[in-house]
């Protein structure tokens, strides 16, 4: 499968999902229940996967460890944004981390991006936070700075699971690798939860149609986005990801009639795609 056509279905499964949290109730802890709905659809085939096809080394054991580390805390530090502000504020701040990837591969790892890849990246950004000021108020302060970690979480397991795709020649192998990070992150918040609430899981059900979908979508989609990098840098794949958040905005507005704020999420949109026209260009 090409780059391009990986991308072009995680877009469309990240805009699925995007649309489809909008509705989803906070009390029901959604990214508990579709994280556990991947592990259990996907996972034991990815594990397999993982296990018997994997190149192993002490190299690929580092990788997957920091990967599994950073996955759990961008779920985290995610959930612990959530409960301080709206997702429209929080996701787009989190999807500005094209720019820390670049910066990361390029100081530490030596992956240089050409000038108008910079740009394009740069650019995209300055629209997704024109994009997050449209749900801005003063107490969402207080999210500011998980939203942050879990932007930091994402720069570092999207480098390290670039590095580690020449070890894993499957598309379910990849699957698998994902998947030991989303355990660790399901874990993370199973224990987060019931320290808080002595409960094992949320009060509240997300219904089967949502798992399902969720889960197939939560996890198949940032696959697709591991194997599009086989062939393009880390920074460049996860900015073309953000094609989903202008086109699940695009919906919103047009067929949902949120209206809230619409001339500047359109300017957020407009700069986006801007900015991705750029990159393509490089």
């Amino acid at each position: 499968m090409s780059a391009s056509l990986a991308l072009a279905l995680s877009v469309t499964m990240h805009v699925i999902w995007n649309l489809m949290a909008r509705h989803l109730p906070r009390e029901a802890n959604p990214l508990w229940w579709v994280l556990l709905a991947h592990l259990l659809l996907f996972a034991p085939w990815g594990f397999w996967e993982l296990a018997s096809r994997a190149s192993w080394s002490l190299e690929l054991v580092a990788l997957l460890a920091v990967s599994a580390t950073a996955n759990a805390i961008y779920f985290l530090g995610l959930a612990r944004a959530y409960e301080q502000a709206p997702v429209a504020l929080v996701y787009p701040l989190v999807r500005s981390s094209p720019l820390l990837i670049a910066l990361w591969g390029s100081l530490l790892l030596g992956q240089s991006l050409p000038l108008l890849a910079w740009v394009g990246i740069g650019v995209s950004v300055v629209g997704l936070w024109i994009m997050a000021s449209t749900a801005r108020h003063a107490t969402d302060r207080r999210a500011l700075p998980w939203a942050l970690l879990a932007m930091l979480a994402t720069s570092l397991y999207s480098l390290s699971d670039k590095a580690a795709t020449p070890h894993l020649p499957t598309f379910m192998a990849l699957v698998g690798f994902l998947s030991v990070g989303y355990l660790a992150a399901w874990l993370c918040l199973t224990w987060r939860m019931h320290g808080q609430t002595r409960r094992w899981r949320p009060p509240q059900r997300i219904g089967a149609v949502a798992g399902l979908v969720g889960g197939s979508c939560i996890g198949l989609a940032y696959a697709l986005v591991i194997h599009a990098m086989r062939e393009l840098p880390a920074a460049e794949v996860v900015a073309y990801t953000n094609a989903g958040i202008v086109f699940a905005t695009l919906l919103s507005i047009f067929l949902f009639r949120e209206r809230a704020a619409w001339r500047r999420r359109v300017l957020g949109m407009v700069v986006i795609t801007l900015g991705l026209v750029i990159l393509a260009l490089r």
